[in-house]
């Protein structure tokens, strides 16, 4: 009976590999993703709930995201020193390291973990905007400024917020109509 059951498993996993092979071969990148959503869990990941961030300077990074980016404080544990911050759209933990002085900067060609975090802005305009702030807020380092991503529209800028974190602002336009 259990050997029974493996066969069949395998068969249907075998079917599944081709299938995925020949729409991939026959429809490309997007009928593979398709085909392959269909075995999606019905209560599905809806979206970032927080992002938390381990910063060496918790105060100025704070600063920074209320000043610069227009978020909120909304709570602090000193227990573990944190603040909680949020933007009507997202929420971001800011955790402080336990000793500043004896941090390993992250290194996204090396080192496993966050590689940036992105966040939506509304115009090319707030972009531009944001680009201005962000550039003359101190400790900052603009890795670069507004440019298109790939061929546009969509532009974004890269930078290394107060305490490191590598950080995008990014814009998408809606899709012509």
């Amino acid at each position: 009976m259990m050997t029974n059951r493996i066969l069949i498993s395998s068969l249907i996993c075998l079917a599944l590999s081709l299938l995925v092979s020949a729409c991939s071969v026959a429809g490309g990148r997007d009928a593979t993703v398709a085909v392959a959503a269909v075995d999606r869990p019905v209560h599905s990941v809806r979206g970032v709930d927080h992002v938390g961030l381990t910063v060496t300077d918790l105060d100025a990074t704070t600063q920074f995201f209320v000043e610069v980016l227009g978020f909120d404080h909304f709570r602090s544990d000193d227990s573990y020193p944190s603040h909680f911050l949020r933007n009507g759209h997202v929420i971001v933990t800011l955790w402080r390291v336990a000793n500043p002085d004896d941090v390993v900067p992250f290194n996204r060609e090396r080192n496993v973990g966050l590689h940036h975090l992105a966040l939506a802005v509304d115009s090319f305009e707030a972009l531009a905007r944001l680009h201005d702030r962000v550039r003359a807020f101190p400790g900052v380092r603009i890795e670069f400024a507004p440019e298109l991503l790939g061929g546009g529209p969509t532009k974004h800028m890269m930078f290394r917020e107060p305490s490191g974190n590598r950080m995008e602002l990014i814009h998408r336009p809606p899709p012509p109509s």
